[in-house]
């Protein structure tokens, strides 16, 4: 036998051997991984994940007849959030390096999906090697078809292209039924450049992110959940309000203008819904966890800085833009971004110090706050 052992490693990172045949991971020795492979083929025989973890045990057979010292083992991700995932691919793999004391891996993939994890594993165990398995296709139409079908019914990818399509075409109708056609592209347009930069600007994992954090809060029963309600609530009231100013003073400025124009009708109730959110994770560090409060102390006022300052360029802006019915003059806007902007920096400052007192107050071995006696 060899000194060195080396494992053989599977990676399955949309969990299809759990989501389809309820198998949990990791999957470890040969036996094992066969029956894995079996139940997956009997639920989806169509399912690529079958031909790697074939592979994976055909390469382990080959070695094992070379006399080599092998293990074989399949590591799952997760089905519906890859980056919880990845997560859950780097605790199994240092589960299986502990057990089966692997000092070298051969990493076998279905596609270059899996190959996104090879980080993790090349920081827990040396890749000797990367056997991509590539299930063969006829070279015509009909597999063109094929592998089309099967990308949509995949429901990772089914949201990613048909939810975003699908709303556009519905768009596009509403506008027609309103008699507003030439309005269609303009709507259809906008929809889809908006959902480009969610995807592009990973916006749409800060409202996944937010939404985990809500449901924690939730489960958690922590004040959290109330305030991130009330902050939800007023960012759509905020919205709304953005909206009917941009209507109200829409002029053909540029866009510039028109995001100031959208800002001067809503940064209050932005504001006040960070300073809500905010407030309330003061309120539940308080009351759970004291000597975190040095950590976000300064965010309302960082949050009143950034409106107060938003404000009075706002102000200025439509001030100066010689709007008929804009109820501040060109000189009085002046006034209002010199004010708001002094004030926002000395609420920024306010914060600083305030967290900066904390900070010296807690090294010196003083309690953040009083504890009452038991």
């Amino acid at each position: 036998m060899s000194k060195n052992r080396t494992l053989v490693l599977c990676v399955d990172r949309d969990d299809d051997i759990g989501y389809k045949a309820s198998i949990d991971g990791p999957v470890v020795g040969r036996e094992a991984c066969l029956r894995a492979a079996n139940a997956l083929g009997l639920v989806d025989p169509e399912d690529s994940d079958i031909n790697a973890i074939f592979e994976a045990v055909r390469l382990y057979d080959e070695l094992y007849e070379r006399g080599e010292d092998v293990a074989v083992a399949v590591i799952t991700g997760d089905h519906m959030h890859l980056l919880d995932g990845d997560r859950k691919i780097a605790k199994e793999l240092d589960t299986i390096i502990r057990s089966t004391g692997a000092d070298y891996c051969i990493l076998v993939t279905d596609g270059a999906e899996d190959e996104y994890v090879l980080p993790i594993i090349q920081s827990n165990v040396v890749v000797s090697s990367v056997k991509r398995v590539v299930v063969k296709q006829m070279p015509n139409l009909e597999g063109t078809y094929y592998i089309l079908k099967k990308l949509l019914d995949d429901p990772k990818v089914a949201r990613a292209v048909l939810v975003p399509l699908g709303l556009a075409l519905l768009l596009y109708a509403a506008a027609f039924l309103m008699n507003y056609p030439e309005g269609a592209t303009i709507v259809v347009g906008g929809v889809i450049g908006i959902y480009l930069l969610f995807k592009g600007f990973g916006i749409d994992e800060v409202f996944h992110h937010s939404l985990s954090a809500l449901q924690a809060s939730l489960h958690a029963g922590r004040f959290t959940f109330v305030s991130y309600i009330v902050t939800i609530l007023m960012v759509i009231v905020g919205i709304i309000m953005g909206l009917n100013t941009l209507l109200e003073y829409y002029q053909t400025s540029g866009l510039l203008f028109h995001a100031l124009a959208f800002l001067y009708g809503g940064i209050l109730w932005f504001t006040a819904a960070g300073l809500v959110a905010s407030v309330g994770k003061i309120i539940d560090i308080l009351l759970n966890e004291r000597e975190g409060i040095r950590r976000v102390v300064a965010l309302p006022f960082f949050v009143l800085a950034l409106g107060a300052v938003t404000y009075g360029a706002s102000i200025y802006t439509l001030a100066i833009s010689e709007i008929p019915e804009f109820p501040v003059a060109a000189d009085t806007g002046v006034q209002y971004i010199i004010l708001l902007t002094v004030g926002g920096l000395f609420c920024a400052f306010f914060g600083v110090y305030l967290q900066s007192l904390l900070g010296r107050w807690t090294a010196e071995g003083h309690p953040v706050m009083a504890e009452e006696d038991a």
